[in-house]
């Protein structure tokens, strides 16, 4: 009787261990990310990382590029040089899809290396999921042109 009762506080002590941790990792909230700018830091492709330092890209006057913010029911911000703006639909836990984006038509001066305007929206058109990261970084789950798995991370 007493093995019995050590292995029946043994499993209570388990699922309530399982309890704790689920909690501790509970699904981000989409208010969380709502009414906020958010800029691209870095875009992770297969193995291949792109990083933005944000400083440098304002030292060199595209402080404001590749940037997004959502409200009720529509994303907007700044691809590189220009504004856009999109619905988006919300799914079951954290899908998300974007509609075709309006933008303006001008051309670019100058182009900051590593992503072109058009990879960036190519970017923003395939995303399947969103994500809040430990260090409160906005994560998305994407897909590139040719289908490969992509992820863009905003700080």
């Amino acid at each position: 009787m007493n093995h019995l009762i050590k292995k029946t506080a043994m499993i209570a002590a388990i699922f309530a261990l399982l309890a704790m941790t689920s909690a501790c990792k509970s699904t981000p909230k989409f208010s969380e990310i709502k009414d906020k700018e958010w800029k691209l830091i870095e875009v992770r492709v297969d193995s291949e990382s792109i990083g933005y330092d944000r400083s440098k890209l304002e030292n060199e006057s595209f402080g404001d590029i590749f940037t997004l913010k959502f409200d009720a029911d529509r994303v907007s911000g700044k691809g590189a040089p220009n504004r856009y703006t999109a619905p988006f639909e919300l799914g079951k836990g954290l899908a998300i899809t974007f509609k075709p984006a309006a933008a303006t038509l001008m051309a670019p001066i100058r182009e900051p290396e590593k992503l072109k305007e058009h990879d960036f929206f190519a970017l923003l058109s395939n995303v399947y999921q969103w994500n809040l990261d430990q260090a409160k970084h906005l994560e998305f789950s994407t897909k590139t042109e040719d289908g490969r798995e992509a992820v863009m991370v905003f700080e």
